[in-house]
């Protein structure tokens, strides 16, 4: 059994799409990201993406805690030539592609960047990876909203779409447990 808290990294503050952009988190609140390290188990091991929110946030929370190496395989989504516009922006120039894209994630792209499919693909191996190099382990995995969704909707065997109805927010902790026999979720976007 291996269990899984993923947290999704402190805020941005960016009102646009925001993948492989290497923007800081805000990690302002101490009180906040106090009670968070407080509430993940003490001896799991901490891992996060390779951007800077997500390992500055790993760091914040890691306290005495075993730190792995980044990982770059547990990125944001890639949003390609979308990457830090607006929604309103995108849908002016092509509204059919991004409604596509957000309302029928699966194999639709965005331009230069990674369909949904491709992320799922991508973030299930390494979490596989992370879980057969670490069996048993609490596993602390800091990284983005597309990274835990990819999770959430394997676990729940979710289509796409009802992935994306869950709401992750930042600093949220969503519980996912590997056993023998499948997944188990715990709970999802708790907040401390």
């Amino acid at each position: 059994m291996t269990r899984l808290h993923l947290v999704r990294h402190g805020p941005t503050h960016a009102k646009s799409m925001v993948g492989w952009s290497d923007l800081p988190a805000d990690l302002s609140d101490t009180g906040f990201l106090t009670r968070l390290a407080a509430h993940l188990p003490p001896q799991a091991l901490v891992v996060s993406s390779d951007l800077r929110r997500a390992a500055d946030t790993a760091s914040a929370i890691q306290g005495d805690r075993t730190r792995l190496p980044h990982r770059a395989a547990l990125r944001e989504i890639h949003f390609g030539a979308w990457e830090l516009r607006r929604f309103a922006e995108i849908e002016a120039e092509d509204p059919e592609h991004i409604r596509a894209y957000w309302e029928t994630p699966g194999d639709v792209r965005p331009p230069g960047g990674e369909s949904w499919n491709e992320v799922c693909a991508r973030v299930d191996a390494e979490i596989d990876a992370l879980i057969a190099a670490h069996p048993g382990a609490d596993l602390i995995v800091v990284g983005h909203f597309g990274m835990i969704l990819t999770q959430v909707q394997r676990a729940l065997r979710l289509e796409a779409d009802q992935a994306f109805a869950h709401r992750i927010d930042n600093l949220s902790v969503t519980e996912i447990t590997r056993l023998p026999q499948g997944w188990e979720v715990g709970r999802i976007n708790h907040l401390v």
